[in-house]
């Protein structure tokens, strides 16, 4: 007696209910390894993103001062400890991301040529003794970190694949 159609029926439908299965654990494992490699990066990102923000704010933190020696120790340490976090991730962009890495490159060189200055024109200023001398009477002018920010955060978008902004990103001000 020979292969009947219903005899191939009753292999094919398993087998092929086993490689639909087989195809669809393999795309979901995929796109989950994908979703959590964007997540990754998007968090590596906004934290390397985070130093520059720490680096800008220290100008502002300095003509704040107290004025004590432990004061002083204290902010010389984090400008140490940002510069040690400013290569960490530039060397992590640079495994992870090279597009990315050359756009954070750009970002932290300008801030620290623009920041760095008005880190040395606030040392030079005198303390400030009461609560009402707290307010900076004027911004430090950001105009170089805040277009390279806004260029490696397009290159970061790109690279998470969520493409470009519409508009230039908005601006963002601390410290003041």
């Amino acid at each position: 007696m020979g292969w009947t159609a219903a005899q191939t029926t009753a292999v094919l439908v398993p087998v092929i209910a086993i490689v639909g299965a087989v195809l669809t654990a393999l795309l979901t494992y995929a796109l989950n390894q994908r979703a959590a490699r964007r997540e990754r990066r998007a968090r590596a990102f906004g934290e390397a993103l985070s130093v520059i923000e720490d680096y800008a704010e220290m100008p502002y933190r300095i003509r704040r001062r107290t004025g004590s020696v432990d004061g002083r120790q204290q902010l010389t340490e984090e400008v140490s400890r940002i510069y040690s976090r400013l290569a960490f991730h530039q060397a992590l962009l640079d495994i992870e991301a090279p597009a990315v890495a050359a756009a954070y490159r750009h970002l932290a060189n300008e801030a620290k040529s623009e920041v760095g200055e008005q880190m040395k024109a606030a040392w030079q200023k005198p303390l400030r003794t009461s609560d009402a001398e707290m307010n900076l009477e004027k911004h430090y002018d950001r105009s170089r970190v805040d277009t390279a920010r806004d260029r490696c955060v397009l290159t970061m978008r790109a690279a998470l694949g969520r493409g470009a902004f519409p508009a230039p990103a908005r601006q963002i001000r601390r410290g003041g």
